[in-house]
């Protein structure tokens, strides 16, 4: 299982302009770390990892980065990545460690096991400073957008309910 040192060790190596911050309560949901952090919900950013049945073989993963108070509109998803919504769903918590290699609730936006696939939903943008999944369930992870944006090289999608 990686953890908060791992991810600190990738933000060195690739010398991203990200910070660790650990905060003295664990923070299981987007309210409980904006006010832990001391900072407003919308400048959560979450990480959701989503599987895409294929016609044969083993799911595909897509990981979204979304705004941490909106919810991801699955049909736009759907839509964008050109399949039914019946062949998308959330990977469990099982599965969300072994792809990314983070339990669930602390999946940074990158940094993970193996490169994923990564859609930034465009609500993000509308911040200039994020705080996302740390690595520990009492750690979060400051950053700036746009090195979010450099970082990911994600494409931007409208994914979030209106």
């Amino acid at each position: 299982m990686m953890n908060a040192a791992d991810l600190d060790s990738f933000i060195t190596s690739h010398a991203i302009a990200a910070q660790i911050v650990f905060l003295a309560d664990e923070t299981p949901t987007v309210e409980t770390a904006a006010t832990a952090a001391g900072i407003t919900p919308v400048q959560i950013v979450k990480s959701v990892l989503f599987l895409v049945k294929e016609e044969a073989g083993a799911p595909r993963p897509v990981l979204v980065i979304g705004n941490g108070y909106h919810r991801i509109n699955w049909r736009r998803l759907a839509d964008h990545l050109a399949v039914s919504r019946r062949r998308l769903r959330l990977a469990d918590a099982e599965q969300v460690q072994a792809i990314t290699g983070f339990p669930v609730g602390t999946v940074p936006p990158f940094g993970h096991r193996t490169p994923l696939p990564t859609l930034l939903d465009e609500q993000v943008l509308a911040q200039t400073l994020v705080y996302a999944g740390g690595g520990a369930i009492n750690a979060l992870m400051r950053l700036h957008v746009a090195e979010l944006q450099r970082v990911l090289q994600a494409p931007v999608v409208n994914l979030t309910k209106p």
